[in-house]
């Protein structure tokens, strides 16, 4: 997990998730180009352990949530889709109010849309 350091630590704080490292790192260069403070989570598993939601957490972390603004995932991952990830993040009253964007850079429609 990676995280990129804040400026004057009033940017918004971005969760990244992306299995691609290529494109983890462009949404990184965007979003910090944009005045965000960002963190990178490699899945959708990693995501939720930094939000306090991982297995046997159940939500303990409230603290470590609440500094994320919103998440953007991408929708393709291995083991975990970020469709998942948004149902997980929204069925837990720590996390429920973050916004969930669900990315895609997928070129095979039957893949992305189920």
């Amino acid at each position: 997990m990676g995280e990129t350091t804040s400026r004057s630590g009033k940017e918004p704080h971005v969760l990244a998730v992306d299995d691609n490292v290529v494109d983890r790192k462009l949404l990184e260069r965007l979003l910090h180009n944009s005045a965000c403070r960002v963190t990178t989570a490699e899945n959708g598993q990693r995501a939720l352990e930094y939000l306090g939601l991982g297995d046997g957490q159940q939500g303990s972390t409230k603290s470590t949530a609440s500094k994320v603004n919103m998440i953007i995932t991408d929708y393709c991952m291995p083991g975990m889709t970020g469709y998942e990830l948004l149902k997980k993040v929204k069925a837990s009253s720590a996390t429920r109010e973050i916004p969930v964007v669900i990315t895609s850079s997928e070129s095979i429609p039957a893949r992305t849309y189920k």
